[in-house]
C-alpha cells in the first residue's frame, strides 16, 4: 500500500475508535469515486468519521442537515440578481466541495433527494442552463437513522443503488468506548481533528494507480456469479442489477490495493460483497418473517458460489 495511505489509516484509527473495517471500506469507496450510505443510531460518530477523513485528505468538507423544507436549490445553488452591478450571478451551493455529508437524507422529500443523487451520478450540475463540474474528488456520505420513521421519506431501492456501499455503524466494544469517552473529554482542550497527511493531487494520483489493479477473467466470472445468484435465490424477492457487479469490481480493486496487492483475489470480492449488495436486494417475505437479515442472506449466498482456483 502507498506510504501516504498507510499514514492516513494510522491517523484515522487514532481518531475513530472501533470502526477499522468500516473506515477501510469508506476509504476504498472514495478512492474509486463511489459514495456511501451510512446507517447508524445517533451518537455513534458518523459525522466525525466523515469530517476526519476529509481533513486527512486535505479536502474541503461541508455538511447539509436534511429537513422536510429543504429545497433542491439549497443543495445545488441558484442564480441571484446583483442590484449593484445589474447582472445575475451564480451562487453555488454546498454540493461544490470534496467531501459532503448529507445528514439524515431520509428526512427530505424525493425532489430534494433527487437533486443530490443527480450530482452524485453526473459529477456536474446545471444551474439556470449553465453546467458546472463538481470538484475532484467528489465524495458523498449520506446518513440515515434506522430507529425513527416518523416524518421521513425513505430512499427508494433504485436510488439507493447509486451508492457504492451501505455501511452499518454500531456501538464499539466496552474498552473502545472508554477510549472514545476519554478522547472526547480531552479534545475539549485540544484540536479534535487531525491535520492533513496528503494533498488532493497525491490522492488523485493514488486513485489512478488503483485503476491499474488487474482482475483475472475467472474473478470477473466469480463476481457476476454472485450477482446473478441474488436473482435466482428463493430467499431474495428482487436481486441486484449489473451495476452491483460493477460496484463489486471497483471496490475489490481498491480493497486489493489497500491490501498491498496489484491484483484482485476472491477474498477481496468477499470482503466488499456484503456492503455492496445489502442495499441492492429485497428479501422475500418469508425470510423477513423468519427474522433473517440482508447480511445473513448475502453471506450464505456468497458462500454457496464456487471460488475460482
Amino acid at each position: 500500500m502507498n506510504e501516504k495511505l498507510t499514514t492516513l489509516m494510522d491517523e484515522y484509527e487514532k481518531h475513530i475508535i472501533g470502526q477499522t473495517h468500516n473506515m477501510k471500506l469508506m476509504l476504498s469507496s472514495i478512492l474509486v469515486g463511489g459514495h456511501v450510505l451510512l446507517e447508524g443510531v445517533p451518537g455513534t460518530g458518523k459525522t466525525q468519521m466523515v469530517r476526519t477523513l476529509a481533513n486527512l485528505l486535505g479536502g474541503d468538507f461541508k455538511r447539509i442537515q436534511f429537513t422536510p423544507d429543504l429545497l433542491p436549490s439549497d443543495i445545488t445553488g441558484s442564480m441571484i440578481y446583483n442590484m449593484k452591478e445589474g447582472t445575475f450571478e451564480t451562487l453555488k451551493g454546498p454540493v461544490f466541495t470534496n467531501v459532503l455529508l448529507a445528514d439524515e437524507i431520509n428526512r427530505t422529500p424525493a425532489k430534494t433527494q433527487a437533486a443530490l443523487l443527480e450530482a452524485m451520478e453526473e459529477k456536474q450540475l446545471t444551474i439556470q442552463g449553465d453546467t458546472y463540474h463538481l470538484p475532484e474528488p467528489f465524495f458523498v456520505v449520506a446518513t440515515q437513522n434506522p430507529i425513527e420513521s416518523e416524518g421521513t421519506y425513505p430512499l427508494p431501492e433504485a436510488q439507493q443503488d447509486r451508492f457504492l456501499f451501505k455501511l452499518h455503524i454500531d456501538f464499539p466494544e466496552f474498552d473502545e468506548e472508554v477510549t472514545v469517552l476519554k478522547q472526547a473529554v480531552e479534545s475539549l482542550r485540544s484540536t479534535p481533528y487531525s491535520s492533513p497527511v496528503m494533498d488532493l493531487e497525491t490522492f488523485l494520483s493514488i486513485s489512478r494507480e488503483i485503476e491499474e489493479v488487474s482482475i483475472e477473467a475467472s474473478v470477473y466470472e466469480y463476481m457476476m456469479s454472485i450477482v446473478r445468484q441474488t436473482r435466482e435465490a428463493d430467499a431474495i424477492r428482487y436481486g441486484a442489477s449489473t451495476r452491483a457487479g460493477i460496484a463489486i469490481a471497483r471496490a475489490a480493486k481498491a480493497w486489493a490495493y489497500l491490501s498491498s496487492r496489484g491484483y484482485v483475489t476472491p477474498d477481496d470480492v468477499k470482503a466488499v460483497s456484503i456492503p455492496a449488495l445489502r442495499h441492492r436486494i429485497i428479501l422475500a417475505p418469508h425470510m423477513e418473517l423468519e427474522g433473517s437479515t440482508h447480511d445473513q442472506v448475502i453471506q450464505g449466498l456468497v458462500g454457496s458460489v464456487p471460488v475460482p482456483r
